[in-house]
């Protein structure tokens, strides 16, 4: 089979398991939303014009259409992998809308506290159709992929074809509008068009395969978009169906990762490693009965390796923590002023 004829049919197998997902709110919540806007730009209004809001996003029942994204069935019996920033707003309501234009009320079974993953259940008469998931550890640069998804809330059905750009990318990005930014790592980068609104969309490989969840573009460049690894989702799924929620490890601390400038400025005697410190004075470096609290960490502190591995810029506490379970137990090796020792602690659960 030629690449013509391999891409069309792998079109035609993965669309139907593509999925739109419109996030709706009441009229009055949005009116309350836009309120709180104005008042935080400092502008005031004595009323908003209800009018204002085009009629076509109001529907039979006072909802108002706010936004919307993509998403993929992953079960038969109605499991929906998308984004967690697609699904930020928890006092929103989340249909799910079929390829064959079905409409379902949607679930929200879970929320990744570290990678951009949610879970949605929604409740079908019949089977329907899934996604076979890849493998994103075995993805290489210059792979053809295809990047599925509803772009800018308006294209149903819409894909688009590139390659993998890069491997490992990291970015600091709101996966939660009201939450802090957050450090994401192991992102695929790919040259394929992802538009608002693709966002949970799959990214599959030349026979369909999922080997990442369309995430973000960089908006000042060309041609530079971002997958969540596939793996991540995987293992979440598996976590809620082993035991009803996603468990992710927690340390508990905070830190900066070294390299040779921070450590010059900082006079360090080291260039590498986790140098413990509180990222603003109003915050503890250590978070109190964390495992590293319980491991007896200090602040100033630098972690020099994980389970005997060296922690660097290039494989960072986050990079291991991707690898461990709740409950493991990990050996540190730490530098306190000029004396190095060893620390035993067991990870906790990140609420």
């Amino acid at each position: 089979m030629n690449t013509e004829k391999r891409i069309i049919k792998t079109i035609k197998n993965v669309m139907p398991a593509v999925v739109t997902i419109v996030i709706k709110k009441s009229l009055e919540e949005v009116k309350q939303d836009l309120k709180a806007e104005q008042a935080s730009a400092k502008k005031v209004l004595d009323k908003i014009d209800v009018l204002s809001i085009p009629k076509d996003k109001i529907d039979a029942h006072g909802m108002v259409q706010i936004d919307g994204g993509s998403g993929f069935i992953v079960d038969t019996k109605g499991i929906v992998l998308t984004n967690k920033h697609v699904i930020s707003d928890l006092s929103a309501e989340y249909t799910v809308i079929t390829n064959n234009n079905e409409e379902y009320k949607a679930e929200l079974l879970a929320r990744d506290p570290v990678d951009d993953v949610a879970i949605l259940k929604i409740n079908p008469s019949k089977k329907l159709p899934t996604l076979e998931f890849g493998n994103s550890e075995s993805v290489n640069l210059g792979q053809t992929v295809l990047a599925f998804g509803n772009a800018l809330g308006i294209f149903q059905n819409t894909v688009s074809m590139g390659i993998i750009s890069g491997l490992s990318r990291s970015i600091v990005a709101h996966t939660d509008p009201k939450a802090p930014a957050q450090e994401m790592r192991g992102l695929i980068q790919i040259d394929a068009a992802i538009n608002p609104g693709n966002s949970g969309g799959p990214l599959t490989d030349m026979y369909g395969r999922v080997v990442g969840i369309n995430a973000a573009i960089v908006s000042d460049a060309e041609n530079i978009s971002l997958a969540i690894p596939i793996n991540a989702a995987v293992r979440d799924l598996e976590d809620v169906k082993k035991y009803g929620k996603i468990r992710r490890p927690l340390l508990g601390l905070h830190y900066l990762i070294l390299n040779q400038d921070f450590s010059e400025k900082l006079h360090l005697p080291v260039s590498y490693g986790a140098i413990v410190m509180r990222e603003h004075p109003m915050e503890k470096a250590v978070i109190p009965e964390s495992p590293a609290d319980d491991a007896g960490l200090k602040e100033n502190d630098i972690i020099l390796e994980w389970n005997g591995e060296k922690i660097t810029t290039e494989k960072t506490i986050l990079d291991f923590l991707e690898t461990q379970n709740v409950g493991d137990l990990v050996q540190l090796k730490v530098l306190r002023g000029e004396n190095e020792m060893d620390l035993a602690l067991t990870l906790g659960e990140r609420k």
